[in-house]
Order: C-alpha cells, then sequence, then structure tokens
C-alpha cells in the first residue's frame, strides 16, 4: 500500500465513494490504502455526508503549515525519552480520535481522551492539554465535564494541589458500569411505559421486549466487566476485585428493573409455570 499524505486526487475518489454509498472499506481498496486512512480522513473533514475533497485538502494543508510555524510541543519532547516516532506518534493519537469519534463520542472529547490515554503518566493537567492540543481552556473544560459525566475520566490533586485529570486501567471499567447505569434507567421507564399503555397491546409488548433486552445486556456488561477486572487487573495477593462494591450499585438499578418485570411480566410466571410441568413430565 502507498504511503504518505492523501493527494487531492484521492480525496476526489473519498468524495466520490461516498456520495455513491461506498464503505470504508471498499474505498480504501480502490486507493489501495489503509481502511483506517479514509476513516480518520472522512470523520475528521465533516464526516461521511460532509466531506468536501477541495476544503479538507486545504485543511490539511493548513495543519502541516500550523505544524512547521508551532515550535516542538509536549508530546514531542515526551516521545524522544522513549525513542519513539514523533510523527506515528501523532499520527496514532489522530487515528485512535477517529476511531473514538466514529463510535459516537464528540470530536473534542475523542481528542481529550486521545491524548490522556497516550500519555504515560496517564494523567495532564488542564494548561498541559491546552498546549498539547493548541485549543482554548474551555474547550478543555467542556470535554472534561463530558468525559467525567462518562466515567471516562477522574479528577485528583497532586502535591502541588493543582487538579489533574486521570486517564488509568480502571476507567474502563469504571466507564462500563456508568453504561449498565444507563441501560437501567431505560429498562426502568420501559416497564412504566408498559403499566400506562396496557399490558395487553402491541405497544406495552414492545417496550417489554425492550426492557428484556436491555436488562440481559446490562447485566451481561457488569459480569463480563468484573470478570475482566478480576482476570486483567487484580494484583496478585490482592484477594479478589475490589469493584464488587461498585458493581452492587450498579445491579441495583437492574433489581429495581426487575421488581417491575415481576409486576408487569406476568406471561413469564406462565412460562416457568408450563417450564416446570414439562420438567414434571420429563421425570416422570
Amino acid at each position: 500500500m502507498p504511503g504518505g499524505r492523501l493527494t487531492q486526487p484521492e480525496r476526489q475518489q473519498i468524495a466520490l465513494g461516498l456520495a455513491d454509498g461506498l464503505a470504508y472499506a471498499e474505498i480504501a481498496r480502490r486507493l489501495d490504502r489503509p481502511t483506517s486512512t479514509i476513516t480518520r480522513e472522512v470523520m475528521r473533514n465533516g464526516g461521511p455526508t460532509g466531506y468536501r475533497a477541495d476544503l479538507a485538502h486545504r485543511a490539511t494543508e493548513s495543519r502541516a503549515q500550523r505544524r512547521r510555524q508551532t515550535a516542538p510541543r509536549g508530546p514531542a519532547a515526551s516521545t524522544a525519552a522513549y525513542g519513539r516516532d514523533a510523527e506515528a506518534v501523532r499520527e496514532f493519537e489522530e487515528a485512535f480520535a477517529t476511531v473514538m469519534m466514529a463510535s459516537g463520542m464528540p470530536k473534542m472529547m475523542a481528542r481529550v481522551m486521545a491524548c490522556l490515554t497516550l500519555t504515560d503518566s496517564g494523567s495532564l493537567t488542564a494548561s498541559d492539554l491546552v498546549q498539547r492540543l493548541q485549543v482554548s481552556p474551555a474547550s478543555v473544560s467542556k470535554a472534561i465535564t463530558y468525559l467525567e459525566g462518562q466515567a471516562f475520566v477522574r479528577r485528583e490533586r497532586d502535591e502541588r494541589r493543582r487538579e489533574r485529570y486521570v486517564v488509568d486501567d480502571d476507567i474502563w471499567y469504571q466507564s462500563m458500569l456508568a453504561s449498565a447505569r444507563a441501560l437501567n434507567q431505560v429498562i426502568e421507564i420501559a416497564r412504566q411505559g408498559v403499566g400506562v399503555l396496557g399490558r395487553e397491546t402491541p405497544a406495552a409488548a414492545r417496550l417489554e421486549n425492550v426492557a428484556r433486552f436491555l436488562d440481559f445486556v446490562s447485566e451481561s456488561t457488569i459480569r463480563a466487566a468484573e470478570q475482566a477486572r478480576a482476570v486483567l487487573h487484580t494484583k496478585p495477593g490482592s484477594g479478589g476485585s475490589a469493584g464488587s462494591g461498585e458493581a452492587e450499585g450498579a445491579h441495583a438499578g437492574s433489581g429495581e428493573a426487575d421488581a417491575g418485570h415481576s409486576g408487569s411480566g406476568a406471561g413469564s410466571g406462565e412460562a416457568d409455570s408450563t417450564q416446570k410441568g414439562d420438567s414434571g413430565a420429563a421425570g416422570t
């Protein structure tokens, strides 16, 4: 596959491919480029519906010019100590942020998340982020508020009483629990809707199916997160996962949803009775 930056004709081909409804992988195949290159190019230049080849090309040239005019910043200095290729690290950081954007995370939040994740210390101050990303303090503050709400980052004070934003191995576990808690809220409101709409109506049946599906997903998510944390992040001799109490807190919403389920899922009780009858028949 060819290396180097995308050319203007290649960007025009990307725009044509998007207009024809082609997948990123197919566009990449036709240009003999990695799919990640096409994904990053599109997501950082307006997305699949807003991509314009000429605007994307000018934006890329403008970014390159700013980098040439700007003195080496924190990331370049920190990568030299480990013998890393600063340009390769920068491109990977952009690719990481692009993947986060593709998963639904807003652009600035994805950039902050990528910057924190790829920092060896796992933590940065607001001024560090402003310098590294070349954005305003307000943009950083907004991004951190969003990420903290999703349990992707946490705040702590260093020895100089400065507030630092931290990403560590436990963050993804916490984020999974936050996701499960959010699902529990959807489960609860769906089962409230069953009573409002009438249990025997098609709309109520649809909401009950939604609640049952998300209930299963929520419990499975929590269970998988607990298992992964116990296997991957528990230190030898620590006596197991320290997050069981937090996971039980996430389970609490599911328990409330189960209580609603017992009141609205009469059909489930009938199915259980039938199953018991079948089991008894099988035993005889």
